[in-house]
C-alpha cells in the first residue's frame, strides 16, 4: 500500500510512497555514533504536498531534480524540528513512469508538521541530564 506525503507522521517505519524529486542535493560524509556515513538530500512530493528525503549509504546520490521515483520501506523521523522521509540500507528506490505522479508545478508548497508536544523515541545513548546510560536496543 501506497501512503501519500500529507499521510506521513513521525516515526513511521515500512513506508511506501510514489513521489516527484523535486530538489536533489550533493553527497555529504557525515560523523555518526555508527561512524563516517554517506548521505544525500532531496526535497520530494506528490499532489499532497512535500517533504525532504534523506538518502543512507548505497542511495545516497541516485536522484535527479524531475525524477519519478517510488520508495519502498522507507521511514520517518523528526531532525531539527522537521519531520523528514528517509531511505536506508533496507529500503529501495525505483524510477517510476512520470505519469504516476504530479509535475514538479503541480507539487503545493505544504510539508506534513510535526504534532504538537511531539517526544522523540529513545533509541539509545548517553542521558547526559542523568548520568547514565540506556540500552541502545529497540524493543
Amino acid at each position: 500500500m501506497f501512503v501519500k506525503v500529507s499521510e506521513l507522521t513521525p516515526d513511521m517505519n515500512e513506508v511506501n510512497i510514489k513521489v516527484r524529486v523535486l530538489e536533489a542535493g550533493e553527497l555529504k560524509e557525515i560523523q555518526t555514533f555508527r561512524g563516517e556515513r554517506t548521505l544525500s538530500e532531496a526535497v520530494v512530493g506528490d499532489e499532497t504536498g512535500r517533504i525532504t528525503l534523506t538518502l543512507w549509504g548505497e542511495h545516497a546520490g541516485k536522484v535527479s531534480a524531475g525524477d519519478a521515483i517510488e520508495i519502498k520501506n522507507g521511514y520517518t523521523r523528526v531532525f531539527r524540528g522537521e519531520l523528514r522521509l528517509n531511505l536506508g540500507s533496507r529500503g529501495t528506490i525505483e524510477k517510476i513512469a512520470d505519469s504516476e505522479v504530479p509535475s514538479i508545478e503541480e507539487v503545493p508548497e505544504i510539508s506534513p508538521q510535526v504534532p504538537e508536544g511531539y517526544e522523540p523515541r529513545r533509541r539509545g545513548g548517553r542521558d547526559f541530564r542523568r548520568g547514565r546510560s540506556y540500552s541502545r536496543r529497540r524493543y
